[in-house]
């Protein structure tokens, strides 16, 4: 995700863009084995039995679109730049939730939780002890957080402030699968018992990898010498960062112009809102359907809601 990338080093440094980049390799081998270990054959197939069952109860799937336009023809459709236009506006929505509540958890930590409480919390100087724990209580932090993906960067970068081991907060930046919003889902889809063997194995998975990268970006002289003193400046002025964000309002003004114009017959005859999330969906290709009052709702995911939200 470039995105996450960008918030990263931004405000924790390249060092941690790099480290999300290999600890996502390192996390996919030990977790192939450690899942060999720990996620028996007969709790996969009952997991497989529930998703069948799922998806049987959802009904059948809708029927697929004919082979896509070349994309020479595609370039040249103001219906398609407007839908494309349409799914980044849909993203912000969804990201939007995820960057606040990771700048509002952040923020209260950083400014109403002691230093002193950061130090107690997190061993130090104590070798390879300290990393061990800290590496250890990233994934709880993440999970107790309630925000993954770009929303955990901010409070990312609050506990590197506050005194975090380098391989803590990349096993914090890690845990974003094991949230409890996620940890919901998982039990939903996959039953109580398999979803305590995928939060164990997660957890030791992430917390190792937190721990490799602390001692692999120490060898090679790559981890930060200095902690920020503050996540954010706290006063305006024009400088590189300014220059973004003013082209970046450009280009979402530019967007929603896009987004709201032209083409708005033919757009609205390939494309729908999700009324749940809010994302754009394509109606031919979606992956459930409902009719409820004689309208039709369409969304990004199975299994269909229990009842359709009211939509202005």
């Amino acid at each position: 995700m470039i995105e996450l990338g960008i918030v990263l080093a931004v405000l924790t440094g390249w060092q941690f863009t790099a480290s999300e980049l290999f600890g996502g390799l390192l996390m996919i081998v030990l977790f192939v084995l450690t899942a060999q270990m720990t996620l028996s054959p007969t709790l996969i197939e009952a997991a497989r039995g529930r998703l069948r069952a799922a998806t049987a109860a959802s009904g059948p799937s809708p029927e697929t679109s004919p082979p896509g336009t070349p994309w020479r023809v595609r370039l040249r459709s103001k219906a398609l730049w407007q839908a494309a236009a349409g799914y980044a506006l849909a993203n912000l929505r969804m990201l939007r939730k995820e960057i606040a509540g990771g700048f509002l958890v952040a923020g209260f930590l950083a400014a109403l939780v002691p230093a002193a409480a950061w130090r107690d919390l997190f061993l130090s100087g104590h070798g390879l002890a300290s990393s061990v724990e800290n590496a250890a209580i990233g994934p709880l932090i993440a999970m107790l957080s309630f925000v993954c993906s770009v929303g955990n960067v901010p409070l990312a970068a609050a506990l590197w402030k506050g005194g975090i081991s380098f391989g803590g907060v990349a096993s914090f930046l890690y845990a974003d699968l094991i949230t409890f919003p996620l940890l919901l889902i998982y039990r939903k889809y996959y039953g109580g018992r398999l979803t305590l063997r995928l939060v164990g194995s997660f957890w030791l998975v992430m917390s190792a990898a937190g721990l490799a990268t602390q001692y692999l970006f120490r060898a090679l002289g790559a981890i930060p010498h200095t902690r920020p003193h503050q996540i954010a400046l706290h006063a305006l002025g024009w400088n590189v960062t300014t220059g973004l964000d003013v082209a970046a309002l450009l280009l979402l003004a530019g967007g929603l112009l896009v987004a709201h114009r032209g083409a708005a017959s033919e757009l609205n005859g390939l494309f729908a809102q999700d009324p749940v999330c809010g994302m754009q969906v394509e109606r031919a290709t979606a992956p459930a359907r409902i009719t409820d009052k004689g309208r039709q709702f369409y969304f990004c995911s199975d299994p269909l809601p229990r009842s359709v939200p009211a939509t202005p």
